[in-house]
């Protein structure tokens, strides 16, 4: 009898034991609006995922990319089927279609960059580049000679809104009168768009570029043109290595590694996300200053940014010297500096942010205006 007993015990936990190594696998899939080639927001995306299949044993991973935006939802549909139990969606565009899906399936775990909506089972995330682009616009106002800084942008929504904002009040705090001219393309990856915008800024007299297109046209342009120009997103100092200043990094994988160990020890699940905003900067981590890894400024531009002088508290001091003491501000554990503090008016004179008030992270996300020196039609822009 005892005999028996055993064997029946020794039976249940053989086939409980697989049934629990099933339940518990972890298939996170992501979903991007670029293809993976285009060496800016989806291809960093994409070699986030990879660090983090690396970085967490038992993870497996699958994306599907250059999705439009507004089509997510049959994608999402397919993934779902296929076993995805985590479903990251990596466009801005892709919000409210992901809020459908998680109603839809209420035991997947959503997480979309960069919206604002969440659920029981939705989370957001965004590993944000204001504070570089402010970082950066100290820099392009130091080279300009023109008082004309040049901007590809791909979409007017509220996260290009607060990069434009953030650059141009980086520029003008070295040049007060310089403008930051913008020409949107309404394209996330489109090389000859964004190759024509660059040209056209560059002809206007716009003597640096910057740019939001996930390819690394901007920078091939400007370097063939001989005109600085900062990166975007991935690493592009190799296009222009005697043109690119400098430029915004992206570490996607310090989000995805930490969200995904959540989610395996149940930290984060189905109704415990409603709260769960990651708002990752250079604090964290998730983001870095500099066209390469390692390498925040080009040595190329070191001496011309030494000799640039700016005014900081009524004192004379070089913009490079200013640059960095601020990227060790920002990134210490308890930063005293943020480009959005008050009082701040936008171009029209209405004001956004009263004296010594900083803009909260939903206020940020929601942006909507844009700062004095940008120069251009916005779209959705309140008066």
């Amino acid at each position: 009898m005892k005999t028996q007993v055993l064997w029946l015990a020794l039976l249940a936990l053989a086939l409980a034991g697989p049934a629990r190594a099933a339940d518990s696998k972890l298939k996170a899939c992501f979903i991007y609006v670029g293809p993976v080639g285009d060496i800016g927001w989806s291809y960093a995306h994409d070699e986030a995922r990879k660090l983090t299949e690396k970085a967490l044993p038992g993870l497996t991973t699958q994306y599907v990319e250059a999705v439009p935006e507004g089509q997510a939802l049959p994608v999402i549909d397919r993934l779902v089927k296929g076993g995805c139990n985590v479903v990251f969606t990596t466009s801005f565009g892709f919000m409210d279609q992901t809020l459908e899906a998680a109603k839809k399936y209420p035991q997947v775990v959503f997480a979309h960059t960069s919206g604002f909506k969440r659920a029981p089972n939705m989370a957001t995330f965004m590993a944000d580049f204001y504070q570089v682009y402010y970082l950066n616009g100290l820099m392009a106002g130091a080279l300009t000679t023109s008082g004309k800084v040049g901007y590809v942008a791909a979409f007017p929504i509220p996260e290009l809104k607060r990069h434009i904002s953030a650059f141009a009040l980086g520029v003008r705090a070295v040049k007060p009168n310089a403008t930051v001219n913008v020409k949107w393309i309404n394209a996330w990856v489109s090389p000859v768009k964004a190759r024509e915008a660059a040209e056209a800024l560059i002809a206007e007299g716009n003597d640096v570029l910057a740019f939001t297109e996930d390819t690394a046209t901007v920078v091939q342009v400007a370097g063939r043109r001989k005109v600085p120009s900062f990166a975007h997103y991935s690493p592009m100092h190799r296009f222009a290595p005697d043109f690119v200043v400098s430029g915004q990094l992206v570490h996607w994988e310090k989000i995805y590694i930490d969200f995904l160990s959540k989610v395996r020890d149940g930290t984060y699940a189905p109704g415990k996300l409603r709260d769960v905003d990651y708002w990752w900067l250079l604090r964290e981590g998730a983001v870095e200053m500099g066209g390469q890894p390692g390498m925040p400024i080009n040595p190329k531009y070191v001496e011309a940014l030494k000799k640039a002088q700016m005014t900081v508290g009524g004192k004379q001091v070089s913009v490079y010297d200013r640059v960095m003491e601020l990227l060790k501000d920002m990134s210490s554990s308890k930063p005293t500096f943020d480009p959005f503090t008050g009082p701040l008016q936008d171009r029209h004179g209405v004001t956004r942010l009263p004296a010594d008030k900083t803009m909260t992270v939903q206020e940020l996300n929601q942006m909507q205006w844009v700062v004095p020196g940008v120069v251009g039609p916005v779209a959705d822009e309140p008066r």
